[in-house]
């Protein structure tokens, strides 16, 4: 089944904004401009609201912006890497060919968010809530995704490998084209989920079988 997700809607000829991203603070607005080929690091703000922006080049590091919201925002090529959004609200966000290795995602609200090409392994999406979110091309190598409550979501040619997904209702979610070895999973969690004929043997342990080898 092919979801859709809502595009972000973004201006065009959008100002550049990089000096006033040096100096954001707890619960400051930005919008309608683009950040470019910069570094930016110890950022530590809460509930930072931003809007109608486009982040190219961007590397953020060993920072905090826990409680934030996105709306209408594309990150290209950047890197968020081990940064806190936890509990933030991101909708109509796209990001592509992105670097996010044990973002803190975690309960948070994702509404019409797309994953493409991004390397996501370790990320953190425990109790956080999908709606209408895709993961395409992405490596999400051991990422947390427990305990999500999911409406619309999906996964297409991802490497989800250790990928813990107990307590994630998997009804009508098709794997069948990514790629694991293992997941942490409860048996009950795949009741309704499609997976492809190679993979079923991962789960074999759950159903607590033994394969026996031939003579």
């Amino acid at each position: 089944m092919k979801i859709k997700l809502e595009l972000p809607k973004i201006p065009a000829d959008l100002p550049v904004l990089n000096e006033e991203m040096y100096s954001i603070r707890s619960k400051d607005e930005l919008g309608n401009g683009t950040v470019e080929d910069m570094i930016l690091d110890h950022m530590d703000a809460v509930k930072v609201s931003l809007e109608k922006m486009t982040f190219k080049n961007v590397t953020i590091m060993e920072s905090s912006l826990p409680e934030s919201e996105w709306t209408d925002v594309i990150f290209d090529k950047c890197d968020l890497s081990n940064v806190d959004l936890s509990g933030s609200f991101i909708h109509r966000v796209e990001f592509r060919n992105c670097k996010l290795l044990g973002t803190d995602f975690s309960r948070s609200r994702l509404q019409n968010v797309r994953f493409l090409d991004c390397l996501g392994d370790y990320s953190m999406f425990r109790f956080s809530n999908f709606k209408q979110v895709g993961f395409e091309d992405c490596s999400l190598l051991s990422t947390d995704l427990c305990h999500l409550t999911l409406q619309k979501t999906f996964f297409t040619r991802c490497n989800l490998d250790q990928a813990m997904l107990s307590g994630s209702k998997l009804k009508g979610m098709d794997l069948s084209d990514c790629e694991f070895d293992e997941l942490q999973v409860e048996i009950e969690d795949l009741n309704g989920c499609m997976i492809s004929p190679h993979q079923a043997s991962s789960f074999v342990g759950l159903l607590g079988l033994v394969i026996k080898k031939g003579d």
